[in-house]
């Protein structure tokens, strides 16, 4: 029981996207003809899958001492995993769990700083940063809410599992991490949509708080175009081998999730296959861009 709710906690379905942003970064080392380091990248996964974890179970030990996770609506994609408010024991247990493994996170950075240098500090501390104020201080800032989750998992995890597999940064991993930095801040803002109410009450402010959903529809729509728009003019430019289009092949899902958000609105919950779609849309298009890379590069 006790593991169960550690794993509950971590939200452990969800780190497959951390799998796929991380796979996404090692494939522009790929299509640069460098040479992977299977243990540099085990150990950039491992950070990746720590910093998603420390968020994870630091959010659900903040929204369970706030009283947060007693007042939303548990669904498959939102609201908290539900863990503790029926196995309160166990707190003590999730917080540490969130505070060791930012610490772990932490001491493999170390070790690439040792490696590489000062280059890979910026990404370090941005990402500890966004994983010690996520909760209690950025959710109640609506723009650096809607972003900082494309930040964490586009460009920190992109780039930075490139950077450690090559001690340097390309432009083509900056470029290619636009793609799941807006399409990650579209899952978490759809997200939001069940949780508006509970939130509000618990003191947050984030996007459809403050300024609704209508507003943060359109919001999900301009970022769903910009990521059409983006994967096409780097194939166009040459960024991007022409097999990229292939990353446009999970879309469909994102206009379904569209359809879901403009005729429900906060109620979507109560229809999880949109939620859904919009999980699936972010996993597949980073993992068959990624995919591309490495077949057509």
């Amino acid at each position: 029981m006790k593991v169960n709710v550690v794993f509950l906690s971590m939200r452990v379905p969800f780190l497959i996207l951390t799998l796929a942003c991380v796979f996404l970064g090692a494939s522009t080392v790929v299509a640069s003809q460098s040479a992977v380091s299977l243990p540099l990248l085990f150990l950039a996964l491992l950070g990746a899958l720590l910093a998603h974890i420390s968020v994870n179970t630091l959010n659900e030990y903040f929204d369970f001492k706030s009283g947060l996770d007693f007042e939303t609506v548990k669904t498959q994609f939102s609201g908290g995993s539900g863990a503790l408010p029926k196995n309160p024991e166990m707190v003590g247990t999730v917080l540490t769990v969130g505070v060791m493994s930012s610490i772990s996170l932490l001491v493999i950075g170390m070790f690439f700083v040792w490696q590489y240098g000062a280059g890979i500090i910026p990404i370090g501390i941005t990402g500890l940063v966004l994983i010690a104020t996520y909760t209690g201080w950025i959710n109640k800032h609506p723009f650096i809410c809607l972003v900082a989750p494309g930040l964490g998992f586009g460009f920190l995890m992109v780039a930075g599992t490139q950077f450690v597999l090559q001690g340097e940064y390309m432009n083509l991993s900056w470029l290619v991490a636009v793609i799941p930095f807006l399409l990650v801040n579209n899952l978490l803002l759809l997200n939001q949509y069940p949780d508006i109410k509970a939130d509000a009450n618990a003191g947050r402010n984030h996007f459809p708080i403050a300024y609704g959903v209508s507003r943060s529809t359109v919001v999900y729509g301009v970022f769903l175009l910009a990521t059409i728009i983006a994967i096409v003019s780097y194939v166009i430019t040459g960024y991007l081998p022409v097999l990229s289009l292939i990353a446009l092949i999970p879309m469909p899902l994102a206009f379904f999730s569209l359809s879901g958000a403009i005729k429900y609105g906060d109620k979507i919950g109560q229809y999880p296959q949109y939620l859904g779609a919009n999980v699936a849309v972010t996993i597949l298009t980073t993992l068959l861009l990624g995919v591309s890379l490495i077949a057509g590069g």
